[in-house]
């Protein structure tokens, strides 16, 4: 009954005690309303079926019952919405979950899976700037077998890996980070096991049954792709940073004593990029080494999702030289990727492109060779620069990806490339303060390559529009400000874009590895 195609219905419109208030009085809508998309106005350039219209999600809460015995999640999400039109329908996006009742308002609604979208039908209209719960009932199986998954199975419970587009298979939700809202969790899991989410604990509760409760509170708002929702043996293991931010590393309790290493670089790392980009924009950062080295788990090194960066264990025993720069990497993504996400996955050379750069002159400040043995940035980026137009041929412009290519060298090292150009041409005091200008205006919000575009020509006092377009957008590498003898290698004639290959990440894409 849940595979994608199926269609599951509910008919009972009955007003079920305990709802709010506000819930229950939720005016009717004589006129009937219309249909909202079931994708977004302007839809996503990488993923057009992501997203939906007619409504807004302000906050999601997550309740996950971990099954020990059968592996299996129970969970119910409330998400609160508020229509941006008279809506007869609308719709979520979800996958592979087996939902067994949806609630609007209190009322029980009518519903059905389609392809990766959950229609709901309420059993009265919703008016434009109406607020209403929906309560969602549903089962997950990890481990279940999709076109794509957000979950990573472990040998004691399981971890969210849901950049870019499968938060919907781990909860029912408007799928694009454009949609953020904030985010509250209850955990539920057998004595022994330790459930854990984004933000800061609120309360544990002893249960009966031997179980206990983990809730958790975001205090800022948050995109789906962000969310972390973890359950395993874990040791939570809690210092301070710079300022007093707390500092929670999630670890897997049989090899605590091993990753402490890595763990006490955090506060270092944390100080060196406030310098840079200002205070830390969370109640909270850690790491969580997820408790599996399986190659098959997820197909990255770390990946951000916020308050917590997801790494394989074994990646974190090695000398800090191997790593400092990748944490620095995941780091920075706090900023940029988590408090101002991309406006659209076409974006994502904001994050990844920033995440290195960053990344990077940590190495080189540190005095670490990169992984071609270069010493400085201004050598890796005059390698980066010859290898221009061979990324854009195959790759495409930097900031116009495909499904295929999102996660590949022209998002990470090209983004560089570009921030580096951008940073010869106004010099280095005006690039910080578009690079802080652009954090504020942003934070907490969704920004695209246009707002960049302009915030850098707003702080830089000239109108840097066509330089930056060039750099993002042309089929050809532009000059290198500052480096006339700069050459970028002749493609290879009759060169096309690798076929046949699969989407995913690339570990070869960042230079912080």
């Amino acid at each position: 009954m849940t595979a994608p195609a199926a269609a599951l219905t509910g008919t009972a419109a009955v007003l079920t005690a305990g709802t709010s208030a506000a819930s229950a009085q939720t005016p009717a809508l004589r006129g009937g309303g219309t249909p909202g998309a079931e994708t977004l106005p302007e839809p996503d350039p990488v993923f057009p079926a992501l997203g939906n219209d007619g409504y807004r999600v302000t906050a999601y809460h997550l309740d996950f019952s971990y099954d020990a015995t059968n592996r299996l999640v129970d969970a119910i999400a409330t998400l609160t919405l508020r229509a941006t039109q008279d809506l007869s329908r609308f719709s979520l996006d979800a996958l592979g979950l087996d939902i067994r009742s949806v609630r609007v308002g209190g009322r029980t609604a009518i519903f059905e899976q389609i392809d990766e979208k959950l229609r709901v039908t309420p059993a009265c209209p919703l008016p434009e700037r109406a607020r209403v719960t929906v309560r969602i009932e549903y089962s997950a199986d990890p481990s279940r077998t999709l076109a794509h998954t957000g979950w990573v199975v472990t040998p004691d419970g399981f971890a969210v890996c849901a950049q870019p587009n499968s938060a919907h298979t781990v909860f029912p939700c408007n799928d694009h980070p454009t949609d953020k809202a904030a985010f509250s969790f209850r955990v539920t899991v057998p004595r022994g096991l330790r459930g854990v989410a984004n933000g800061t604990l609120v309360r544990a509760e002893n249960l009966d049954g031997d179980r206990t409760a983990y809730t958790y509170r975001s205090r800022h708002p948050m995109a789906t792709e962000l969310v972390q929702i973890t359950v395993g043996d874990y040791t939570v293991k809690n210092r301070r940073g710079p300022h007093g931010l707390p500092l929670r590393d999630v670890v897997p309790t049989a090899r605590a004593a091993a990753l402490e290493p890595a763990l006490s670089l955090t506060p270092d790392l944390v100080e060196w990029v406030e310098r840079r980009l200002g205070a830390f924009p969370f109640e909270t950062y850690g790491l969580l080494p997820c408790n599996s080295d399986d190659p098959k788990a997820f197909d990255f090194t770390g990946l951000e999702t916020q308050t917590l960066t997801l790494y394989k264990p074994a990646f974190l025993l090695q000398e800090e030289q191997k790593i400092g720069a990748h944490l620095m990497h995941e780091l920075v993504h706090s900023w940029f990727g988590n408090s101002v996400s991309p406006a659209g996955w076409a974006d994502l050379w904001l994050n990844e492109g920033h995440a290195d750069f960053y990344g990077l002159l940590y190495r080189f400040e540190r005095g670490w060779p990169d992984s071609l043995g270069l010493t400085s940035m201004e050598a890796r980026m005059k390698d980066t620069y010859a290898r221009g137009d061979l990324w854009r041929r195959t790759s495409g412009p930097v900031a116009a990806p495909n499904a295929v290519n999102l996660f590949d060298n022209q998002r990470y090292l090209g983004g560089v490339l570009v921030l580096y150009a951008l940073r010869e041409l106004v010099g280095e005091d005006v690039f910080r303060r578009i690079e802080r200008t652009f954090l504020e205006r942003h934070r907490g919000s969704s920004a695209s390559t246009e707002d960049y575009i302009a915030i850098a020509s707003e702080v830089s006092g000239q109108d840097l529009s066509g330089f930056l377009r060039d750099w993002l957008y042309g089929t050809k590498t532009p000059r290198m400000p500052g480096h006339p003898d700069w050459t970028v290698a002749p493609v290879p004639p009759g060169l096309l874009a690798p076929r046949n290959r699969e989407p995913g990440h690339y570990p070869d894409s960042t230079a912080t590895l």
